[in-house]
């Protein structure tokens, strides 16, 4: 493990390192820095605005198998710490004019596929289920050089942030304990995980004191395997290589012992609070504003539920509902988080998707959910009975048109004696504590007190008439099923 104790208080990579350009470009040009002192005054101002404020170098290989004007690769082995160096330009971070001596950094491991970034929460939890108090990304304290006030809150899984003084030399090791193929349908193995990105979000100190105002954002592509599978791919990649030809191996780029972030958008939310998490899974791409609409501002606000239309309101999704509709239905049916990513649909090209489609963009479980809430497709109750009160009946019996009862449907899903009081109850103006028992009637008219095991061995629809009878000196009925 490397500690720097060799360098300078102020370092910067030398001529003989490599800075890999912002922007599309993924080649790594030589950064122009003067080699003898006297030579300072000679370097000409673009040389210098070429070094950002801030770099981040994650000490890990990258892959030599990604192809020219494609984001470099790193692969990382699940659970093992990877130093990762925070270096500052001492004239441009002076420039800066920053408000005291730390900064803080925030660093976060997110997805790499734009579907799965709409999807994260969903994602994460379901991570968090299957694997509890776990995380996704950790720092390994011991290790790390420079670091003050590290902090991981529970929260959230796949962050962790900590305070550093620019000026010093600072060095944090990070674990990444989820891996690629954790997050993809079908478990073909690593080399089909899905990428993740590691992205560092650095801030100052604003006049309040709280570390919200932005300085710098720097992210690079990675995928985990689980241990020494990492170091199986890149062997792999590298022997793979190596067979080319020397014409197609110039098509790919070489790999390097570093990896160096490249400066992106910072994680939508500028105003970083280290206790909520960001507004939306999306990464930002608007240097300008960083706060995307939450599903909460893009939807109506539940409390207009109540004047929907009466489609809105029904389980099915009519072809014709507008863009407002259907986002009053996605809220309604708890699809809020896909509020945002629905935002433009209309009900007609949510109904367009495809059973796979859907799971593609929303994962299996809310996938199959919101499927099933589109085509209508209700769960059948545990149990079906039709219920007619005893004075309906009475009624009929007194005209002999017995075949005019009128019966009403009732689900039952708890199977218990609670749940049929408690839907029994409304039919006779009553409440649940009103009923004392429940009866019903046997052999020779005899009352059997129904409980739950009756209950879930009655008969799927099955028909019972119910008369109420008052408990003397009481405000109390029996109920009595024939």
């Amino acid at each position: 493990m490397l500690f720097w104790h060799s360098q300078p208080e102020h370092y910067w990579p030398t001529p003989a390192e490599h800075y890999q350009c912002g922007g599309s470009s993924i080649l790594r040009d030589t950064v122009n820095l003067p080699i003898f002192k006297q030579e300072e005054q000679n370097l000409s101002p673009e040389s210098e605005l070429r070094c950002p404020a801030f770099q981040y170098t994650l000490i890990a290989a990258t892959s030599p198998a990604v192809k020219l004007q494609e984001e470099s690769l790193t692969y990382l082995n699940q659970g093992q710490p990877y130093e990762i160096r925070l270096l500052s330009n001492q004239k441009l971070r002076d420039s800066m004019q920053l408000r005291g001596n730390l900064v803080k950094s925030v660093i976060r491991v997110v997805f790499h596929d734009r579907r799965l970034q709409y999807s994260e929460h969903q994602q994460l939890e379901g991570w968090k289920w299957s694997r509890p108090g776990d995380r996704i990304l950790d720092i390994d304290i011991p290790l790390s050089v420079g670091i003050i006030e590290p902090r991981m809150n529970s929260t959230m899984l796949n962050t962790i942030e900590f305070l550093w003084d620019p000026a010093k030399r600072t060095s944090v090791f990070v674990q990444v304990h989820c891996i690629s193929t954790e997050f993809t349908l079908r478990k073909n193995g690593g080399e089909k995980g899905v990428p993740f990105r590691i992205q560092i979000d650095t801030f100052q100190q604003n006049e309040g004191g709280e570390y919200t105002e932005h300085l710098h954002s720097s992210s690079c592509q990675i995928k985990v395997f689980k241990p020494k599978g990492a170091d199986r791919k890149q062997k792999t990649d590298r022997e793979k290589i190596e067979k080319r030809s020397l014409q197609e191996r110039e098509k790919y780029q070489p790999s390097y012992e570093t990896t160096i972030l490249t400066e992106c958008a910072p994680w939508p939310d500028t105003s970083y609070n280290g206790s909520s998490p960001p507004s939306t899974p999306g990464l930002s791409t608007s240097g300008n504003s960083f706060n995307l609409p939450t599903p909460e501002r893009v939807c109506s606000s539940p409390t207009h539920l109540s004047n929907a239309s009466a489609q809105i309101s029904g389980e099915a999704l009519h072809a014709a509902s507008t863009i407002h509709e259907t986002q009053q239905w996605l809220l309604k049916n708890r699809f809020s988080n896909y509020c945002r990513m629905f935002s433009n649909f209309t009900a007609a090209d949510l109904l367009k998707l495809s059973r796979d489609d859907v799971i593609q963009i929303c994962g299996p479980a809310d996938g199959i959910r919101l499927f099933n809430a589109l085509k209508s497709r209700s769960v059948r109750p545990r149990l079906t009975v039709y219920i007619s009160t005893g004075t309906q009946h009475n009624k009929s019996e007194s005209s002999e048109e017995s075949d005019s009862v009128v019966y009403q449907e009732m689900h039952l899903e708890e199977l218990t004696t609670a749940e049929l009081n408690r839907k029994l109850a409304p039919l006779f103006s009553l409440s649940p504590n009103q009923i004392h028992h429940t009866y019903r009637q046997g052999p020779t008219g005899i009352h059997i007190i129904v409980n739950d095991l009756m209950i879930r061995n009655f008969l799927d629809e099955s028909c019972f008439i119910v008369t109420a009878k008052k408990v003397e000196h009481t405000e109390g009925y029996h109920l009595i099923l024939r």
